[in-house]
Parts: structure tokens; C-alpha cells; sequence
């Protein structure tokens, strides 16, 4: 029987088509590299293809990357408009055809939508390999909040053409599988997230980083974590915080991340305590040291930040959608309203901080549950996803128009 560390005697060779990975700050980077780790250590060769990072010195890549892949092919890299931060990788099929026809996969995922993704489909197509794609990033809902709402619709249409001609577009949770049918994307599989709660844990909690909030031992942390941009719904948080605050006149809120919206928040709410970017311990220092995290977020199609507050022994305040609509029962592990309830959300947070043995109860169910959401399982689905692919992909017809219908 094989374990986890084990090499397995019908490894297969699969192929992680991204235009983002690590060391990039991101959910679709921090669940590609649990995924490569993973499989790596399930004894299959994995090789990676995404574009050149910002700043990213041309040769080998030194650091953590040998533990997550086995080889990597770097193509070029151009900023993604509104994000500038994140790249994408721009390259012939031909040249992945040929890299391919030399090392030929047994299957290919393709976690992003962009120009390296069409590429890797395409080339994927014409050897007659595998090729799944994920569905990671709301892209069509984000529109709103960048004042281009009139692109939606092409944004569908685009989608609904590049994963109908992959086998299988796997996503995070049964609510977003529906959302893909209504979209017309089929077929879908679920794959979920895992969460590392050796890494999150209550046990990490800072009364030192707490000094530094200006919080006493029973003042409340509200905690947000994550890009500070539009589409993550900030505004939700901030007032709900500020209700929140004239009733608790004691509570801080800290934000952990960055993103274009420091700057506007800093300047309005100076009181506010602005963490940045944080990473590893460091990261999970805050988590711990918070006591209810905001997740106000309509657009996110998982959102690891969730099940990583729960790992850490956190109340969670979230809408029912994403990680929240599959992780959280209301007043069990934590709260959430329907998405068109602001009120909804906003009284949650209220709840909870007025209610201590509420707060208290949940923060130690969320950190139960949290346990059960290990990455291993995960791995093993994926695994499953991807030996599969074949047999789904005869169902699959792969000339399709690039429809607005």
C-alpha cells in the first residue's frame, strides 16, 4: 500500500500549466503549491509551466521550487492589466508541442484562463494529451467593481469557450459547479481545498503582537487578510468594523495584505493598523492573534484565507458562498449571511461581539472542523480527477466557437 511519502510504481508525468505559482502571494499559488508537493510526494513527476516573475533574474530558480516540481519550462511575462503584480505567460503552442512531443505528459492541468492557458490547450489538443483546467478566479464578477460591468458577458463567453474545451473543469466547492452549469461549463468536478493546521494554529497566538496592536488581554482583534482591492468587498468590512467599534469602542482592526487600496484606507482610517504582506509563522502569528475575521468577499471562488482563520481559531464573519457555504454552520463554527444580506453580515459580527461564550464556543468548533480539511485527501482526489481524464474526454467535443449566446 502506498503512503504519502512513498514513490508509486505507476507514476504518472503531469504537466501544471499557471500563470501564477509561488513565490507569488495569491490563493491560486498557495493551493498550486500544496497541489505540486503533494503529488510529488505521492511519487509522480511534475513539471510546471508559467511565465517569469516580476523582478525574476533569468536561469535556474533557486530556493523551495526543487521540493515542489520536478522541472519547470519559464516563458515570458507581461503585467496583468489592474494587477500589475501578477503576470501572464505568453508563448507558441508549437513550443509547448515540441517540448511536450519530447517529454510527453500523461495528463496537463491548466489552472489559469490566460494567453499561456490557450496555448497549453491547444498544444495539449494536437498530441492527443489529457488536459483538464481549473477553475480558480472569478474574473466575470469582478467586473462590477472595476466599473467595466458591460464586459461581463464577454468574460462568460470567453470562459465558457476555453473550458468546454478542456475534459473536466474542476472548482472548489458544489455552489461554484453550479454556477459553472448556469454559465455553460460542463463538465465539472469539485476539488477542494485543504488546509495546514500545524501551520495555523491557535497555540501561535502573540500577547507580544497584540501589545504592539494596542490591545489589552480581553480587547477584540477584528482580523481581515487578503488583497486589499476592490472586489474583495472592503467597504462591507470597514462598516460593519465601524458599527462594530461604537459599541466596542476597544477593538482594532488589522488588515493583513496589500493591494490599491492601502493607500485610500490608510489615509481614511489612520487608526487602523496595516500589517502588509505576511508569510509563513509570521503569517500565522496574526491569524492567531486575531479573535473574529471579516470575510466580506462576494467574488472569491474558494477563499484559502477562511479555512486558514478556522485553523487558527477564529470566528469567522463570512456571506454564504465560497469556503463559507461548504465549511460553516451558522452559530456552530461560525456566521454567514446570504449574499444579498449586508444587514445580515453585518449583525453577525455584532453577535459575536457582544455574545463572549458565542465568540469563545465558536472559535473552538472552527478550529475542530479545521482538523478534518487535511491537503492529503485532496491530493488523492485530484489524483483520481486526473487518471480519469481519458475516459471524460471522449464525451468532449473540442471544436467549439467563442460564443456570446
Amino acid at each position: 500500500m502506498r503512503t504519502g511519502n512513498q514513490a508509486s510504481s505507476d507514476m504518472k508525468h503531469i504537466v501544471i500549466a499557471t500563470e501564477t505559482f509561488t513565490p507569488e502571494i495569491n490563493g491560486v499559488a498557495n493551493t498550486l503549491q500544496h497541489l505540486c508537493r503533494g503529488l510529488m510526494q505521492r511519487g509522480h513527476r511534475v513539471s510546471v509551466v508559467r511565465p517569469r516573475q516580476q523582478k525574476e533574474a533569468r536561469g535556474p530558480v533557486a530556493g523551495a521550487g526543487a521540493a515542489l516540481f520536478s522541472d519547470e519550462f519559464v516563458v515570458t511575462g507581461f503585467p496583468l492589466p489592474g494587477y500589475p503584480d501578477l503576470r501572464l505567460g505568453v508563448t507558441r503552442t508549437a513550443t509547448l508541442r515540441k517540448l511536450w512531443r519530447h517529454h510527453r505528459p500523461d495528463a496537463i492541468y491548466v489552472a489559469t484562463q490566460g494567453p499561456l492557458g490557450i496555448a497549453a490547450v491547444n498544444a495539449a489538443q494536437k498530441l492527443g494529451i489529457p488536459v483538464i483546467s481549473g477553475f480558480h478566479t472569478n474574473f466575470q464578477s469582478y467586473s462590477k467593481y472595476y466599473r467595466v460591468g458591460f464586459l461581463e458577458k464577454l468574460i462568460c463567453g470567453y470562459g465558457r469557450w476555453f473550458h468546454n474545451r478542456t475534459a473536466i473543469t474542476l472548482v472548489p466547492t458544489r455552489k461554484m459547479a453550479q454556477t459553472l452549469h448556469t454559465m455553460g461549463i460542463a463538465p465539472t468536478g469539485v476539488w477542494s481545498r485543504g488546509v495546514d493546521c500545524n501551520r495555523f494554529a491557535p497555540h501561535k497566538r502573540s500577547a507580544t503582537l497584540r501589545e504592539a496592536w494596542g490591545l489589552a488581554p480581553q480587547d477584540r482583534a477584528v482580523l481581515y487578510v487578503g488583497r486589499l482591492a476592490s472586489e474583495k468587498n472592503l467597504q462591507m468590512a470597514v462598516a460593519c468594523f465601524e458599527r462594530l467599534r461604537a459599541l466596542h469602542t476597544r477593538s482594532k482592526f488589522v488588515l493583513v495584505g496589500d493591494g490599491p487600496l492601502r493607500k485610500r484606507l490608510a489615509e481614511r482610517h489612520s487608526d487602523y493598523i496595516f500589517c502588509g504582506i505576511q508569510q509563513g509563522e509570521a503569517l500565522a502569528r496574526h491569524y492567531a492573534s486575531g479573535d473574529l475575521f471579516l470575510f466580506p468577499s462576494k467574488t472569491d471562488t474558494f477563499g484559502n484565507v477562511v479555512t486558514e482563520a478556522m485553523a487558527s481559531g477564529l470566528a469567522v464573519v463570512a456571506y454564504d458562498d465560497a469556503a463559507a457555504s461548504e465549511h460553516i454552520r451558522q452559530e456552530e463554527n461560525g456566521m454567514k449571511a446570504a449574499l444579498d444580506d449586508d444587514s445580515g453580515f453585518i449583525d453577525n459580527a455584532l453577535k459575536l461581539a457582544d455574545q463572549p461564550t458565542l465568540l469563545n464556543r465558536i472559535r473552538a468548533q472552527a478550529r475542530l472542523d479545521a482538523l478534518d480539511l487535511n491537503w492529503h485527501l485532496q491530493i488523492e482526489q485530484f489524483e483520481q480527477l486526473v487518471l480519469n481524464a481519458p475516459q471524460k474526454a471522449k464525451y468532449h467535443a473540442v471544436n467549439q466557437s467563442f460564443s456570446l449566446l
